[in-house]
C-alpha cells in the first residue's frame, strides 16, 4: 500500500533540526505539508513562507493531534528527550488510526532496546513496540549521535576548542540533522518502500573523539582537542547548566553505551534512500562554521 499524495504529509517537531529540513525538502518537491509546531515563532514563519500549512498543537493533547492528522497520508513522529514519550506515542497512534493515516515514520534512537539503562532509550524501544501494532505502514529511524552535538556540547573561542565528553575510546559516525532530514523526507514521500523497516542511521565515517577533534581542528584552522571525562562529571556539568534530570539520566547512561560500542558502525542507508552520501565531519563544520565561533551550549535535539 502506498500513500495518497493528494493528502497532506504531517511533520511533527517541524521547527526542530530534522523536521524543519524535511519540511523544506518536501515543499521543494511540491508536496502538501502540514507542519505541527509547539509555538509560533520565526522558525514557524519560515516554514509558512516555504508553503507549509503551519498548525500549532501539543503532542500530549489528543484533540490537537486528531486535528493535525486529519486528511494526512503519511506522518513523521518525533518527541524530545523529555518525559511523556509513551503517552505521546499512544495518542499519536490513536489519532492517526482514527483518521486513517497510511504510514508513520518514527524517530527513535540507536540505543533503544529492552535492556537499556537510559529511561529515554528504553521508552523509545517501548514506543517502537506500540507503533508496530499500528494497522498500517511504520518505519523506525535509529540515528547515532548527531554531528550537531559538537556545537551543543563543544566549547570554542578564537584560540581553539575542547570536546569534554565521557566517550572514552568509543567510536561513531556523526550524522548531521540535515542528512537525517533527507531520509525523513524520502521515507515520508514513499513510505511503502520502507514499511516494516528499522534503519540504523550513521554518518559518513566512524571515528573516535580524538579523530573527530583533529578533523574539526583542521577545518577551523585552530587547535581543538578531546578531553575525556567520566559520565558522572559530565552529569555534574549538565546539572550546573540547568538540564533536566530526565535528560541527564539519559545522557549519562548512553555515554556508557557509547563506550561499549552501542553507537558504533556505518552503513549505506542514507545514500541508498536519498541518492547522496551523508556529510563527513569536515563538511559539517564548514557548512556550520559560524556555530563553531563561540558556540553556545544548547540542547541536543532531533
Amino acid at each position: 500500500m502506498g500513500t495518497d499524495h493528494e493528502k497532506s504529509i504531517l511533520v511533527t517537531g517541524a521547527t526542530g533540526k530534522s523536521g524543519g529540513h524535511a519540511v523544506r525538502l518536501l515543499r521543494r518537491d511540491g508536496l502538501r505539508v502540514r507542519a505541527l509546531v509547539h509555538r509560533e515563532d520565526e522558525r514557524s514563519e519560515q516554514l509558512a513562507a516555504a508553503g507549509a500549512e503551519v498548525v500549532r498543537g501539543d503532542l500530549h493533547d489528543l484533540d490537537d493531534v486528531v486535528a493535525a492528522t486529519r486528511d494526512v497520508g503519511s506522518a513523521y513522529f518525533v518527541h524530545p528527550i523529555a518525559p511523556g514519550l509513551i503517552e505521546a506515542t499512544v495518542i499519536f497512534a490513536q489519532a492517526a488510526a482514527e483518521n486513517g493515516v497510511d504510514a508513520i515514520v518514527n524517530m527513535s534512537q540507536i540505543s533503544a532496546r529492552r535492556e537499556a539503562k537510559s529511561d529515554a532509550a528504553r521508552q523509545h524501544w517501548l514506543a517502537e513496540r506500540v507503533l508496530d501494532r499500528y494497522p498500517a505502514q511504520v518505519t523506525h529511524l535509529r540515528p547515532t549521535f548527531f554531528a550537531e552535538w559538537l556545537t551543543t556540547f563543544g566549547e570554542y573561542d578564537e584560540n581553539g576548542g575542547v570536546l569534554r565528553f565521557p566517550m572514552g575510546d568509543g567510536r561513531h559516525a556523526p550524522i548531521a540533522a540535515e542528512d537525517l532530514g533527507r531520509v525523513v523526507a524520502a521515507v515520508l514521500a514513499n513510505p511503502a518502500a520502507h514499511s516494516g523497516r528499522t534503519y540504523p542511521i550513521f554518518g559518513l565515517v566512524e571515528l573516535n573523539h580524538d579523530e573527530i577533534a583533529a578533523r574539526v581542528s583542521r577545518t577551523l584552522g585552530r587547535p581543538v582537542r578531546y578531553e575525556p571525562i567520566s559520565p558522572a562529571t559530565f552529569a555534574d556539568h549538565l546539572r550546573d547548566r540547568g538540564y533536566s534530570p530526565h535528560l541527564i539520566q539519559h545522557l549519562r547512561n548512553v555515554a556508557i553505551d557509547y563506550q561499549n560500542g552501542v553507537f558504533a558502525g556505518t552503513n549505506d542507508v542514507v545514500e541508498t534512500i536519498t541518492d547522496r552520501p551523508p556529510m563527513g565531519v569536515e563538511e559539517f563544520v564548514e557548512k556550520n562554521r559560524q556555530a563553531f565561533d563561540g558556540a553556545q551550549v544548547g540542547r541536543p535535539g532531533k
